[in-house]
């Protein structure tokens, strides 16, 4: 039998990224023969990657990107199992092949952007790092012409939290201002009347509920649902919200005051909308220690 040396081990981890012991039982039972052990590495590691591709991977991290025209904007959202991996370089390299490409690929959805090569690196990510990765979503805002509006972007400090701005007048200044609130206060809509009547009518629900138990007279109670549905319009319309920066003036006065009018925004917020399943951390590690 071929004695496995150090270099060889270390060759190998540097070949495929896995670790220093599946490393070593690969070329063990490959003989010391290197491309075999390779082969055998992506056949286990490939069910690895498909084991763990069940696992919800709810952390990750946002980003955005901008034309240099500033007629064209995308934003991205990449998954992982957990933060620690969302800060990882590996990670974070492919996370930035995932926004060039769809920068690059305007008209491509998330299946073809995959298909183009993300899920060949992806895959090779996962057995890398040992975590589900996913490549969860791609958005875009575009204004034909570059001299009708500018479109920009607000990425929070730690990728958490990402917006995209279509902006008609106005300068780069005033977007940022307001993609920036946008990211802090969470508009649903960016005018009242654009709030689905399926969101009006759950609402109008719950108010009513409430207001019938002060056990007021039936006239009262109407006027105090549609105060309640007036505020909650109010709150989240991205143009009846006071600005972040100013309270004292609303997000429809500063546009007015400037000239401009929002065309559009698009929030991503890392995991929203995904179930995180509750972990028990020491059941993982003793089933670990069993196994």
């Amino acid at each position: 039998m071929t004695t496995i040396s150090a270099s060889m081990v270390k060759e190998l981890r540097e070949r495929t990224g896995l670790g220093m012991m599946e490393c070593k039982k690969a070329l063990q039972e490959a003989d010391g023969n290197m491309e075999q052990a390779i082969d055998d590495l992506r056949k286990a590691s490939g069910l690895k990657a498909a084991k763990k591709s069940s696992r919800i991977a709810a952390e990750g991290i946002v980003m955005a990107r901008i034309a240099e025209d500033g007629n064209y904007g995308v934003v991205i959202e990449v998954n992982s199992e957990t933060d620690f991996v969302a800060r990882d370089d590996n990670f974070l390299a492919f996370a930035g092949n995932v926004l060039n490409l769809a920068f690059d690929n305007p008209d491509a959805d998330l299946v073809q952007l995959l298909e183009a090569g993300l899920e060949e690196q992806r895959q090779a990510l996962v057995q890398k790092i040992g975590e589900n990765i996913s490549v969860r979503r791609v958005a875009r805002l575009v204004f034909e012409d570059a001299n009708k509006g500018i479109v920009d972007s607000y990425v929070h400090s730690n990728n958490r939290i990402a917006v995209l701005i279509a902006l008609q007048g106005g300068d780069e200044a005033l977007a940022r201002d307001i993609a920036m609130h946008i990211a802090a206060l969470n508009p649903m809509v960016v005018r009242q009347e654009e709030v689905p009547e399926e969101v009006l009518a759950k609402e109008s629900e719950i108010y009513s509920a409430q207001a019938r138990e002060s056990g007021k007279p039936e006239e009262i109670i109407e006027k105090m649902i549609e105060g309640r549905l007036r505020k909650f319009l109010a709150e989240v319309s991205l143009m009846e919200q006071p600005f972040v920066k100013d309270p004292d003036v609303k997000i429809a006065d500063l546009l007015k005051e400037a000239g401009a009018d929002i065309v559009s925004f698009i929030r991503f917020e890392v995991g929203e909308g995904i179930e995180k399943e509750e972990e028990d951390f020491a059941a993982e590690v003793a089933a670990q220690l069993k196994g």
